[in-house]
């Protein structure tokens, strides 16, 4: 006898499949989905009636008949309701309105004005009272998902480390939950980025898969066999934080050496600057003005590509210690893609070219043959797609294991 939570199990993996197959092949008809995956018509048309009734599904067409009536086409509903997603980074808090299909229909940034600790989480807060505020209309918000850089425990809904923004064992997830009664859902940055590479991007049949972020700091978001390797308590994918010389500068974390303070935008940045009032020639000197003290990555990768001496020199060397680390990826993960993302990799050939030569003639070559390092696909939304990856990979698209396929079967 079957116990009803098991009951309860298959449905909703069925429900899941049902939706998922919808998004994907829509407009399809319920026949279609029944054979796609092997499921009773029964089962299915109970399914759709939920999906129906829940504004996830809507009746659109017919199709060509094979003997009878033309059967009524199924199409996926992704305006219906929306979600809220949240990206939170050392300088500024993301917000935006985002539908079912990870499309963005409002965004707006905010500084994070300094603040760090307990003063953050409330200012986080009021940011989000304000922007839900003004989006209470007719559909309905299935939930809150914030991403952010550090380690996280995304099945505890804890920030457990974030040095930057002081933040050390933070219920961050239950904070928001409480204060909105909305179901909410904390992650990783980059650990986000892979799994929105996943759903949406051009890796969706990838099964091993790392994600490399060069930002404000260095992360990783790796995939093993089609699935997110998170780690015991969210600490998987500290790849800024693996050392590249024991004897190395002292990184905030209590480590020496850490690629993270090599390769990460504020030590280009900080780099650059030196060299600039040192009195070296260079064109990224001309991008500084009597109101702009500063070098943006775009600006950094706009010098690189016309030749600028410091700037491809500064380049050559963020290569160079970004090979020291991918080549440990290669030889512990043995990836099929690894991808590089960051505003510092965008647009920037030369370190690609770089990179990619160094890793082969440091790497074992039966690891390395075939591999392929490439940049994002996920466009400058990256950040927002990301959150929404969070989300909707629980929510609404089930991985299925052995187990949920012996569930599945056996209804």
């Amino acid at each position: 006898m079957k116990r009803t939570g098991d009951l309860k199990l298959i449905q909703e993996l069925n429900r899941s499949i049902i939706l998922e197959t919808i998004r994907k092949y829509g407009p399809i008809s319920r026949s279609e989905i029944a054979k796609k995956n092997d499921l009773s018509p029964t089962t299915v048309t109970s399914a759709v009636t939920e999906l129906i009734h829940d504004g996830y599904v809507n009746e659109g067409g017919t199709g060509v008949s094979s003997g009878g009536r033309r059967p009524i086409l199924l199409q996926f509903s992704p305006d219906n309701h929306f979600l809220i997603g949240v990206s939170i980074s050392y300088s500024k808090i993301t917000i935006a309105d985002i539908n079912l299909e990870a499309e963005i229909n409002i965004k707006k940034i905010y500084p994070t004005k300094g603040y760090t600790g307990a003063v953050l989480v409330n200012y986080l807060l009021q940011l989000l009272e304000d922007f839900y505020a003004t989006q209470q209309d007719h559909r309905q918000c299935v939930g809150i998902s914030i991403i952010i850089q550090g380690v996280v425990d995304a099945k505890k809904g804890i920030v457990h480390y974030n040095p930057v923004l002081l933040l050390e064992d933070v219920y961050l997830r239950d904070s928001v939950e409480q204060h909105f009664q909305l179901t909410t859902w904390l992650e990783n940055d980059t650990n986000a980025y892979v799994l929105a590479e996943k759903q949406f991007g051009h890796f969706q049949e990838v099964e091993n898969l790392i994600y490399i972020t060069i930002g404000e700091g260095v992360g990783s978001g790796v995939i093993v066999n089609h699935s997110l390797s998170r780690g015991e308590s969210g600490g998987a994918g500290e790849f800024g934080h693996t050392s590249i010389d024991l004897n190395g500068r002292p990184c905030r974390c209590g480590n020496k050496g850490c690629l993270e303070n090599y390769i990460s935008w504020p030590v280009t940045a900080n780099k650059i600057m030196k060299e600039i009032e040192a009195g070296r020639a260079t064109l990224l000197a001309s991008y500084l003005t009597e109101h702009k003290s500063f070098i943006t990555p775009s600006e950094f990768v706009e010098a690189i590509n016309t030749g600028d001496e410091l700037a491809v020199e500064i380049n050559y060397e963020i290569a160079t210690y970004l090979s020291a680390g991918v080549v440990n990826l290669v030889h512990l993960f043995n990836p099929e893609v690894i991808i590089l993302g960051g505003d510092v990799t965008n647009q920037n050939p030369i370190l690609y070219a770089c990179l990619k030569d160094m890793v082969k003639e440091r790497s074992l070559k039966t690891l390395y043959k075939d591999i392929s390092i490439t940049s994002s696909s996920l466009g400058k939304e990256f950040e927002m797609v990301g959150a929404a990856s969070v989300l909707l990979q629980d929510k609404f698209q089930f991985k299925l294991t052995h187990d949920s396929n012996r569930l599945k079967t056996s209804l």
